[in-house]
Parts: C-alpha cells; structure tokens; sequence
C-alpha cells in the first residue's frame, strides 16, 4: 500500500518503489480493495523482493514492519533509512474486522508519507 499510496500522493515528486523481506508472490485482497477505494488500480501490483533492491541508490528507505528492520538492516546506497513500526493488518485477530484494519492502516501510511515528503522538501 505504502508505493501506492506514494504514486497516488506525490507521482510528481517521488518514484517509490516497495518490497518484501518475505514476500508473498501475491496482494493481499484487502490492501488491493482498499487502494482501489481511493481510487487507484492495482492491476499491476505485485509482492516483490527487497534483495531485489539492496544495491540501489535511494534518497530513503522506510521500513514499515520489525520483521523488515530486522532481516535488511543495512542499506549501503540509502542516504537515509527510516523505520515504521506498523503492525501487518493481515494478521488482525478478529476476521470480522480485518478490513477496516487495512483502512486504518492505509490511512495511517498515507500520513506518515506526507510527513517524510514534507521533510524532505524542507531540508533542500
């Protein structure tokens, strides 16, 4: 949701890109439901690998999980490396509930990258 959110957001500004320390290989329906509730297509989203990325240059790296944190904690072409800690809404207890979880936390990340991208535009 997180790369979603960024190109929804600030397409103009920033080329997100977004993966997994244990990708999945697929979307969680809900996550798809909920960007598309905004209106954003997510025909083309997929569960990527962060090994894929470790050698890229990044102005930032955000990590939205512990687990994420834990198993890729170095990024050596990152200028900066900022950690979320955001609980993963697909593991939310009560099944009746887990929707509005993901709104929640779509919501929530929509926030925090506003934030950043504020920051960020401040320190230039």
């Amino acid at each position: 949701m997180a790369e979603a959110l960024a190109r929804l957001d600030w397409a103009d500004a920033l080329d997100p890109v977004s993966a997994g320390s244990r990708p999945t290989g697929w979307v969680h329906p809900y996550a798809v439901r909920a960007m598309e509730a905004l209106g954003f297509a997510m025909d083309a989203a997929s569960s990527k690998s962060a090994e894929l990325y470790l050698e890229e240059e990044f102005d930032a790296v955000v990590t939205v999980c512990d687990s994420a944190a834990e198993d890729c904690p170095s990024w050596p072409g990152a200028r900066r490396v900022v950690h979320w800690s955001i609980d993963d809404p697909s593991f939310a207890p009560d099944p009746k509930t887990r929707y509005e979880r993901f709104l929640e936390t779509r919501d929530d990340l929509r926030r925090r990258i506003a934030l950043l991208v504020e920051e960020f535009v401040r320190s230039e």
